[in-house]
């Protein structure tokens, strides 16, 4: 199992609003410079690298520079602590589906 501080910073780096959102236009975009992600966020480009930052440590974004520029993009496999943690719990959602499914069941046969 991974580290439970690693669980935890990716967590919270993902807690924040602003960070999922950046993370998002990350997700969608194969490379995105600062200024990029600035542009029409009403975020300042120093509160943008702040939030990098943070994903950044969390293992979730990678850079790239390139003379005065820095390109980020989505490091999957950032997401390894928390889909470990999360697939201790499979058990759990297997029973529910399977409750589902015969509860679903039952409806359409009534």
């Amino acid at each position: 199992m991974n580290n439970p501080t690693d669980i935890a910073a990716v967590m919270r780096s993902l807690a924040d609003p602003t960070r999922r959102s950046i993370f998002e236009r990350l997700a969608g975009a194969d490379e995105i410079s600062v200024a990029e992600l600035t542009r029409g966020s009403g975020v300042t480009q120093g509160a943008i690298s702040q939030h990098l930052k943070s994903l950044k440590q969390a293992g979730l974004v990678g850079e790239r520079p390139v003379g005065r520029n820095v390109f980020y993009h989505v490091r999957p496999e950032g997401f390894e602590p928390l889909v470990d943690w999360m697939s201790q719990y499979s058990v759990f959602w297997r029973e529910r589906f399977g409750n589902l499914r015969n509860l679903l069941k039952e409806i359409d046969h009534e």
